[in-house]
């Protein structure tokens, strides 16, 4: 994985009791997404330490073989998106190892959440559909499910709640993408639920306000 050490955002008072480990995209970094903690206006009532970590520089296949920031690398852009699964489920390891961290210090795991944004929300499924532990839930935003059909899933979430959200306009995943991951998950039995936003590939105000409320569900005292 990435050499430097993911940005850490502890809770503004009092002591983490609670954990959001947020994936970024292709191309990007873990200071992509910071700006949007403080933009959530969670309470100071939830503790909650926010992890985002950064993808190692990998040479992308459908990006002419450029190297940049990636969790994995996309083989092809077609509709399934064929991707090195290798790379992934590397990546995915890697973000258990962060959760590992997080119980070590004193965070129950069913106080985590594991969420990301495009390729990292591909990382995001993998991740917290295979972990060994309960977590308190999964956040898929404007992604796909790359390993749908050959994921591993984990006895320990079998009733992990899943948010799953994407934009009705994005032209670099396409809402089918979003739409057949959450049906997928859906399919094998997890609580699902599905929002759409008339936006690009990003993140708009009132999904904004969405995730907020979710995380507010998840993680209250």
């Amino acid at each position: 994985m990435s050499s430097d050490a993911p940005i850490i955002i502890e809770p503004r008072q009092g002591q983490a009791d609670a954990a959001v480990i947020l994936l970024h995209g292709l191309g990007a970094s873990g200071h992509d997404l910071a700006p949007l903690i403080p933009a959530l206006g969670l309470p100071d009532t939830l503790k909650i330490r926010v992890v985002l970590p950064h993808a190692p520089i990998l040479p992308v296949t459908v990006n002419g073989g450029t190297a940049m920031p990636a969790w994995y690398d996309i083989l092809e852009m077609n509709l399934g998106r064929r991707v090195d699964e290798t790379q992934l489920r590397a990546s995915a390891g890697y973000i258990h190892e962060l959760i590992d961290q997080q119980i070590d210090n004193s965070i129950d795991s069913r106080r985590i959440i594991i969420a990301g944004f495009s390729q990292g929300g591909a990382v995001a499924y993998e991740a917290a559909l295979s972990y060994s532990q309960p977590l308190a839930g999964l956040l898929a935003l404007s992604t796909y499910f790359a390993t749908q059909d050959s994921i591993t899933l984990s006895d320990a979430n079998q009733k992990l709640s899943v948010e799953v959200h994407h934009g009705s306009h994005d032209s670099v995943v396409p809402e089918s993408l979003g739409r057949a991951g959450a049906e997928a998950v859906r399919g094998m039995g997890y609580p699902v639920n599905y929002r759409t936003y008339p936006m690009g590939h990003e993140i708009c105000a009132a999904q904004i306000g969405d995730i907020s409320h979710w995380l507010n569900e998840r993680l209250a005292p």
